[in-house]
């Protein structure tokens, strides 16, 4: 039996098994059952043993032999390293293509800004950024590496802390000016409109106008009012264009603190956020090089946005 066949013949036995027909598992494996049959029987030939008894139950059921159902975890385990060894194979293929995902705020606020300098420096590889406010699949959707922000566990995947951050509350210089009297101390924000980033609301870690004012003892029954928006880098915006006093995160306010589109109220008081950002990516693309270059490199870029923060 060639090597191909003798492939076949493995996959056309492991499905019967699993499913304990050969029906079902032609129309798995997109062939006919005769097809499957002829292939199990070849294989029951070359390895001169019964691999099934038949079940007359009313449904003809096929069972494994006590030898087949002991060698089936190891069958199963060969064809998943199959898989994985292909799909290294067509990883370096296209190993030209480095796709990153990341959160559109992140994008917008963090990375694009930065992105040219990663493309300068590797004019071969072609950058595909996916933008998506949802944790995607990283196997199922072709992912290389991407930048999180959360607590830094992720099923199925290697986390490594990227940047750690605080909050604090931000405003535009003109609405600065027109509020200058009550922005003086943090109790005058509860007379202002405060623009709330509810994109991460669901963690518990993720630090809100009610926490921020709670933690600094400043209590109110109306410190909900104003504006609510699902996306940090809106949120930002909308303090630019002078809508209210955002709590931000360093991280994302960065350049436009340094651009003096927004302005830190406050300066002393300090909130460490007990989320950060990290670089995520699955083990077993460790070692391609164009993620490891992509990862050294946003891990210089942290190192510099530390030294250069306006924090």
């Amino acid at each position: 039996m060639n090597t191909p066949v003798f492939l076949n013949a493995l996959k056309a036995f492991e499905a019967s098994a699993r499913h304990q027909s050969f029906s079902a598992a032609a129309k798995e494996l997109n062939v006919t059952p005769a097809a499957v049959g002829q292939l199990v029987r070849g294989l029951e030939d070359y390895l001169g043993t019964r691999l099934f008894h038949r079940q007359q139950t009313g449904k003809n059921r096929l069972i494994p032999t006590e030898l087949a159902e002991s060698v089936l975890p190891d069958i199963r385990g060969g064809f998943d390293k199959l898989t994985l060894g292909l799909e290294k194979l067509k990883k370096g293929v296209s190993s030209g293509i480095l796709t990153i995902t990341v959160s559109p705020a992140f994008a917008a606020k963090w990375l694009l800004p930065r992105i040219d300098q990663f493309q300068m420096a590797y004019p071969d590889t072609d950058v595909r950024l996916d933008t998506n406010l949802k944790l995607v699949d990283f196997l199922a959707n072709g992912i290389d590496i991407g930048v999180r922000y959360g607590s830094g566990s992720w099923s199925g995947l290697v986390a490594e802390k990227l940047m750690e951050e605080e909050t604090f509350p931000v405003c535009s210089p003109t609405f600065y000016k027109a509020h200058l009297q009550k922005l003086q101390s943090p109790q005058g924000l509860l007379t202002l409109p405060l623009i709330h980033d509810l994109s991460m609301d669901h963690y518990s870690g993720f630090t809100t106008w009610d926490k921020w004012l709670h933690f600094h003892q400043i209590t109110s029954e109306n410190n909900q009012w104003g504006l609510k928006i699902n996306n940090s880098a809106s949120v930002l915006q909308a303090a630019i264009n002078g809508q209210g006093v955002a709590l931000a995160r360093s991280v994302m306010a960065n350049d436009d603190l340094k651009a003096g589109r927004l302005i830190r109220l406050y300066p002393k008081i300090k909130c460490p956020s007990s989320l950060a950002y990290y670089v995520v990516y699955r083990e077993e693309c460790r070692t391609l090089p164009k993620l490891i270059a992509f990862k050294e490199w946003l891990i210089q870029q942290a190192k510099q946005a530390d030294i250069l923060d306006i924090i």
